[in-house]
């Protein structure tokens, strides 16, 4: 017997609202997370200036959902990679991708978009991947797979990092915390967050610029 992408959703939504694993709390920090505004303005432009980073975010990313599957919100993810982008004396845009839930392509497409040729994609679950436009779409200069075991602090030297491949300087990959369990314990959940960011897809909308702000 087929089953269809709706019949699947239904199924994996039910198991994870059984084992309470649907709507994660938020990691327990010491500070409190801003309230995050983003407003679309227009088409992308193509970037000129070599001093930026573009930061392209999957469709449902900041609107539809608003978290990581660990349950950060999207308003850290974007204020700590912007932090870092600047901490590193570079500037960035940031650009919503509709073509595709695909972080290696929104990447792609973001560094296609960026002045320095260099962008980052992040998907609504916290997968992240810095990419470089003369690559192809599925090689990159660092990927971050496992959103599970991405914190705060490693989208804010995710963003370091992007930026310091910019400059062209050279770039130790960022760190991240290895669990073998990680994949087995969110593989539901983790397909689930990818169903739903699909359905936000509109391939014939361009990639939008956005202005992002925090309070």
């Amino acid at each position: 017997m087929a089953i269809d992408a709706k019949e699947l959703r239904n199924i994996i939504e039910s198991v994870l609202n059984e084992n309470h694993l649907l709507d994660p709390e938020p990691p327990v920090t010491d500070h409190e997370s801003p309230v995050m505004e983003l407003r679309e303005t227009g088409v992308a432009d193509q970037g000129k200036s070599p001093d930026e980073v573009v930061i392209g975010i999957a469709p449902a990313f900041g609107s539809a959902q608003t978290k990581t599957i660990i349950g950060i919100p999207h308003s850290d993810v974007l204020k700590e990679m912007i932090a870092g982008i600047e901490e590193e004396g570079l500037k960035c845009r940031i650009v919503k991708n509709y073509r595709t839930s695909d972080v290696g392509f929104i990447a792609h497409d973001a560094a296609k978009l960026s002045g320095s040729g260099v962008g980052v994609g992040i998907q609504s679950k916290g997968t992240t991947v810095i990419h470089q436009k003369d690559l192809e779409p599925l090689t990159n200069l660092e990927l971050f797979p496992q959103a599970p075991l991405i914190d705060i602090e490693t989208y804010r030297a995710i963003g370091r990092n992007a930026a310091k491949y910019a400059k062209g300087e050279a770039t130790e990959p960022v760190a991240v915390r290895n669990d073998q369990m990680a994949r087995p314990k969110y593989q539901a959940i983790a397909a689930l967050l990818h169903i739903k960011e699909t359905q936000h897809i509109d391939a014939p909308k361009k990639m939008q610029a956005l202005t992002v702000s925090f309070r």
